[in-house]
């Protein structure tokens, strides 16, 4: 994989093996959530062993980018997400395939980097967790948590969940913790969604059963974003649902690498998570 600020992969076996027959395995490229780190996707590598490689896409402002200005915008970040993903694939040589993870915040700019890579060979599919149609979006909610500032933005924001409560109590750390979090909710608060051209590469769905954020309504319209009907999952759990047991995404991961691999079910069933 070639080296760029965008993309952080973990080290070993687990990442750099080859697949069947000297292939490389399936890239599975990971988009945090608003404030979140991208390497805490690196733990899921375990999980999906050599039959794929998780890349985590990090942003500019965060982790060993933190002394670059972060993104004015959702589609500035998508095009620069983009173009490191379209880079690492040419590198990687023709037959390779890749799919695309973003959760809450990430799954738009995974939508959006989608819709810039239209047309790549190697996209396989889009999996969306947490997240509303991007026709609905930004929710009322949002725009109006994005305007607060201080503890009144701290407890606005632990109506979506991921916050410990240690963080939401203190407010000196807070302030410490939180400017990458209000700098994404002021940045997807902004966010201008464009009607285009259906995507051609299956849609997966998957949501918490209890998140508050993200209902049964908020999904309906991505059907317009998809040539076919999306897939949708619920799992148990709130808007994090997959804080305390990752395996309920990694599981079902794997079962569309296989397929992106051609090693699993024909890519017109759906895969339904245990």
């Amino acid at each position: 994989m070639i080296d760029s600020p965008w993309l952080i992969s973990a080290t070993g076996s687990g990442a750099a093996a080859a697949g069947a027959g000297g292939e490389p395995p399936v890239r599975v490229y990971c988009f945090p959530h608003a404030g979140g780190n991208p390497r805490s996707f690196l733990a899921w590598q375990r999980d999906l062993e050599a039959t794929a490689r998780i890349v985590a896409i990090c942003p500019p402002g965060r982790v060993h980018r933190f002394r670059e200005p972060a993104a004015a915008s959702v589609a500035e970040l998508a095009d620069g997400a983009a173009e490191a993903i379209a880079a690492a694939e040419r590198a990687e040589g023709p037959g390779g395939s890749f799919l695309l993870f973003g959760h809450s915040f990430g799954a738009v700019v995974a939508f959006e980097v989608a819709r810039r890579l239209r047309g790549t060979p190697g996209l396989r599919h889009l999996v969306a967790s947490g997240c509303s149609a991007p026709s609905l979006l930004p929710t009322r909610r949002v725009v109006e948590t994005a305007r607060l500032d201080g503890r009144a933005f701290t407890e606005a924001v632990g109506f979506f969940g991921g916050l410990p409560p240690e963080v939401v109590a203190d407010e000196a750390l807070a302030e410490l913790l939180l400017p990458h979090l209000r700098a994404d909710f002021r940045m997807v608060a902004h966010y201008a969604y464009r009607e285009d051209a259906p995507l051609t590469v299956p849609v997966t769905l998957v949501n918490g059963t209890d998140d508050p954020h993200v209902k049964d309504a908020g999904l309906g319209p991505w059907a317009r974003e998809c040539a076919g009907e999306p897939a949708l999952h619920w799992v148990d759990g709130g808007h994090f649902y997959f804080q305390d047991d990752p395996r309920v995404l990694t599981g079902l991961l794997g079962s569309l690498v296989r397929v992106a691999s051609g090693a699993g079910l024909d890519t017109a069933e759906h895969v339904e998570l245990i």
